[in-house]
């Protein structure tokens, strides 16, 4: 489901008391002081068409998988650890685009509510992060469009320990496996994507187990005879090498491979905002494009960034820079993030866009939340403003 229920396995309880207080705290770092600047405006010019700054929403705590965004501020910022956010010129192949970039932090920070109820609640929010399967389930009551895609495939995963289950290779292998030791898959209670499955015969509630919080202790204490949900760009690097009571590897499956192929973190606006911001869209979109291929080829100055912003903000989340390394060549080797089956970045493609729509329709039509009265793939997301030139 949406980024803020696929909580990291050192997200703490107390993180969400704090979180708490810090959504109360009314502003952003925008009001404050943004970051002077007398360089001149280079090729691409944003100042006339866009908001003099552009607030993106994230999904989670600062991490590699939003490497892109940090990437256009990399080199010149002002951090608020009150509002967890930064802000910076926005730049593009290192010119000035006339505008400020502000990047607010998720999860803890909003009270791990969705990015979509955040955008509706805060007008200066221009783009928030909104996975599809959230655009579809809330879509009758805060609907959003999505103008790119930075990741291609989601990250999500269920992962288990090889030495028990040794001949578990796939999401198909899971359900029998565990049926057979008498183990259980654990997951975060409400995730839509267990919904899939169930309906596709891949799991069923003896083997389902909602209770999981973040943490790796029952994991742990199961001693490898259960199974659980994560992100593969993250999960099996942080088990192995820093959860010293497991200390070993980890084996997964991506969720994406059995079907339920939703993308991840698409940038996106509000559905009334679209047609106002579109022109600013036509001129920023490209530049996202470019940040995101740029981030991956060099990612050390925003991946700098990301892991001073997580000392500062200090939620209770832990990343360092071992995680971070070990995402971004993850996010490559796995496909998560590249051209897709095209050769652009970002980009959507219509037929998986289609077939996920039915799917998840259908999911959340079974749970009683189903999407707006005549919608279509098509009014959740648009490539009109992607600049097909641009690939990895």
């Amino acid at each position: 489901m949406q980024r803020s229920t696929l909580l990291r396995a050192t997200a703490a309880t107390g993180a969400f008391a704090i979180a708490l207080t810090l959504t109360s705290c009314a502003g952003s770092a925008a009001e404050q002081a943004a970051p002077a600047t007398d360089m001149p405006i280079g090729s691409v010019d944003l100042s006339a068409d866009c908001p003099s700054t552009i607030v993106v929403q994230t999904d989670w705590n600062p991490e590699a998988e939003h490497g892109h965004l940090y990437e256009m501020i990399k080199d010149k910022y002002t951090i608020d650890a009150n509002t967890k956010s930064v802000t910076g010129p926005l730049m593009s192949d290192g010119e000035y685009t006339g505008v400020n970039l502000e990047i607010r932090a998720g999860g803890p920070a909003i009270g791990f509510q969705t990015v979509s109820a955040q955008m509706y609640q805060d007008d200066k929010i221009t783009l928030g992060y909104v996975s599809t399967d959230e655009a579809i389930q809330l879509s009758a009551t805060t609907p959003t469009k999505a103008v790119m895609a930075p990741l291609d495939i989601s990250p999500t995963m269920v992962m288990w320990d090889p030495a028990t289950y040794p001949d578990v290779k796939t999401i198909q292998d899971v359900a029998p496996a565990l049926e057979k030791n008498g183990g259980v898959w654990r997951y975060f209670d409400g995730s839509a994507y267990i919904e899939y499955l169930k309906s596709a015969g891949l799991a069923n509630a003896s083997i389902l187990d909602g209770s999981y919080d973040g943490t790796p202790s029952n994991f742990v204490a199961a001693g490898g005879k259960d199974m659980q949900q994560g992100f593969a760009s993250a999960e099996p690097y942080v088990y192995q090498n820093e959860v010293s009571a497991w200390g070993k590897p980890v084996k997964f499956a991506l969720i994406h491979d059995a079907g339920w192929q939703t993308y991840q973190s698409s940038m996106s606006v509000k559905k009334d905002d679209f047609d106002k911001l579109s022109p600013c869209l036509s001129k920023l979109v490209p530049v996202l494009q470019k940040a995101g291929v740029a981030y991956y080829k060099d990612p050390k100055a925003a991946n700098d960034l990301i892991l001073k912003l997580v000392d500062e903000y200090a939620t209770g989340w832990t990343y360092t820079q071992g995680v971070a390394d070990y995402s971004v060549k993850t996010q490559v080797d796995l496909g998560l993030v590249g051209n897709g089956p095209d050769s652009t970045y970002g980009n959507f493609d219509d037929t998986r866009f289609a077939d996920f729509y039915t799917k998840a329709a259908k999911v959340y039509t079974d749970l009683g939340t189903p999407p707006a009265a005549g919608e279509t793939a098509k009014d959740l997301y648009t490539n009109e403003f992607i600049d097909t030139s641009i690939s990895f």
